[in-house]
């Protein structure tokens, strides 16, 4: 298939021989704005500054923000002028930009399958001999994170900031007022909804209208059910491989929990990009929530008590009832990345790759990042966890990745922009009841390989 981003296994199966951590590069607030100086919007002008667009939400804009502002601050002669934008705004944006060649110098992305487009497109810079030339900073990184860097063998981007696994979140005090324990399995899930309804809470808050959140549900019920296998052979290219049982199942599971009002009211027209999912949590309107991990930070940061005051609970997706996958797996990112436009300036790639090796991932720049609450993607992190407010979180989390048997990309970054945007938009039509699971796998089967 033309999106796998390296070898067959190495894109969902990737070995936790390491400890790895979590935390997603978040969806955005408000953009574009731009932070400290102003950005031009092209990869091709000015040799002594590079240009480099980032996503919005804090606390993770901050982290980006001040690891570039001190680079300029130690590099006054070779700077970088930074542009956020909103989650869905940098997708539509980016993929413009490149595509008429006026991409920034530093491309921020999540790698796999939209990486691949870029390389076959001759968009991005071959970054294999930077890492030969590099290989003490090559080796401070998690080997794993470099698995949706890597098109054919070589590698187009630099792995960065953290890993992401998705968490269930849940409201402790909401538990407490139905009386009830944390859901352990799939049917827990389901006997729960009617209890919460009752009591006139959600049982999940949804940012719906963001599409890639509903897609974090279908993530996990292919893996629970059959592990990753499902969504390998998509990945593989495989003829007809959405209509395997276990998808079908996956999501007729998802339209039964829907139909049961599982879901917030409305959460079709919810924003993710708002954070208007995670405030429905921490105010009491909903009970559970499933997200990625970089919530965890924002919610901290606009929740008020609900997370110092003891009542945000955490735990990975439960067992399905029946189910043959791992329940110690997991889904998100295994990193952020950060390729270098072919378009720019040898002068603004030489700022590119100055960034990379000195202060992208400096021992500052992961005190930073684990402040967040947050576990960087750099071997030796953990070693900060302990002096932490957010020890116990961060410990959840790089437990999660250290135990997980299979960490499995983001559907949307795994698979081509073509097949991810059909994916996209099928799954908004399934969460909205307007087709069928099986109108699902047959629109789906049209794009395997595209």
């Amino acid at each position: 298939m033309e999106t796998r981003a390296t070898s067959r296994r190495t894109f969902l199966s990737l070995s936790m021989g390491v400890p790895l951590g979590a935390a997603l590069a978040a969806c955005g607030s408000s953009g574009p704005t731009k932070p400290g100086t102003a950005a031009s919007t092209g990869g091709g002008g000015g040799g002594s500054s590079a240009t480099y667009w980032y996503l919005s939400t804090q606390p993770q804009e901050g982290v980006r923000t001040r690891t570039m502002e001190r680079f300029n601050k130690a590099n006054p002669n070779g700077t970088i002028e930074g542009t956020t934008f909103q989650n869905d705004a940098f997708k539509t944006k980016i993929k413009t930009a490149i595509g008429a060649g006026q991409a920034p110098t530093l491309i921020w992305g999540w790698g796999g399958g939209t990486l691949r487009s870029y390389v076959q497109a001759g968009q991005v810079d071959d970054l294999t001999p930077f890492f030969e030339q590099n290989q003490q900073l090559k080796d401070r990184l998690f080997p794993s994170s470099f698995g949706a860097a890597t098109i054919d063998g070589k590698i187009y981007a630099m792995p960065c900031e953290t890993m992401q696994p998705i968490v269930l979140y849940y409201d402790k005090r909401a538990f407490e007022k139905i009386g009830a324990q944390p859901p352990q399995t799939w049917g827990d899930i389901m006997d729960l909804v009617p209890k919460f309804n009752a009591k006139g809470i959600a049982p999940f808050s949804l940012g719906g209208q963001s599409r890639w959140t509903n897609m974090m549900w279908l993530e996990f019920l292919f893996d629970r059910i059959a592990g990753p296998e499902v969504f390998q052979a998509v990945f593989d290219g495989e003829k007809d491989a959405w209509s395997h049982p276990a998808a079908l199942d996956a999501l007729t599971k998802m339209q039964e929990l829907i139909k049961a009002n599982g879901f917030i009211k409305g959460f079709s027209s919810i924003t993710a990009d708002s954070n208007a999912d995670q405030a429905l949590l921490y105010t009491g309107k909903a009970a559970m929530m499933l997200h990625g991990g970089w919530t965890y930070g924002s919610m901290k940061t606009d929740g008020g008590d609900f997370v110092p005051g003891g009542n945000l609970g955490y735990m990975n997706f439960p067992p399905i009832d029946g189910g043959k996958g791992d329940p110690g797996n997991t889904v998100g990112n295994p990193g952020q990345y950060m390729s270098i436009s072919s378009k720019a300036t040898p002068e603004q790639k030489e700022i590119a790759k100055k960034f990379f090796a000195t202060e992208l991932v400096s021992d500052e720049s992961v005190k930073d990042w684990v402040g967040t609450g947050a576990v960087p993607i750099v071997k030796g992190a953990d070693s900060a966890f302990a002096s932490s407010p957010d020890a116990e979180f961060l410990n959840f989390v790089y437990g999660i990745a250290v135990n997980a048997k299979s960490f499995a990309q983001s559907w949307d970054q795994a698979l081509s922009p073509t097949a991810a945007e059909v994916l996209l938009d099928n799954i908004s039509k399934l969460f909205q009841l307007s087709i069928s699971p099986q109108q699902f796998t047959s629109n789906m089967n049209a794009v395997i390989g595209k």
